[in-house]
């Protein structure tokens, strides 16, 4: 069986570094990819996909990638659930593996 995915995308805010009480560094992201398809309005829709990243590459990206960068991500799928108000939900996200840093706004701006 397999479990890998890799996906490319815009950030679509700056990412937080935060430490687990392990002492475990993690950060999230969401990931902005536009559909290669229009929908029925003649429209490309984009799909937001959370990820989460963990030591050294949360830490790198969160160094080096800001809101608006294009980014690489390969990972796995995992889901998780919890209840909230007596209702189970789900949630799916992208544990990334690797992230490659493809272009940079705040390096196109400053070449200007």
């Amino acid at each position: 069986m397999l479990n890998q995915t890799v996906i490319v995308g815009r950030i679509v805010r700056d990412l937080e570094l935060h430490e687990t009480e392990n002492g475990n560094k993690v950060a999230q992201l969401t990931l902005a990819v536009p559909r290669s398809f229009k929908n029925m309005e003649g429209e490309y829709e984009t799909d937001y996909i959370p990820c989460v990243l963990w030591r050294g590459v949360a830490e790198n990206t969160a160094e080096y990638c800001k809101k608006g960068d294009l980014v690489g991500i390969k990972g796995r799928i995992q889901t998780s659930h919890y209840e909230q108000d007596d209702e189970v939900k789900y949630v799916t996200e992208v544990i990334a593996e690797k992230v490659t840093f493809l272009s940079s706004r705040r390096h196109e701006e400053t070449d200007k």
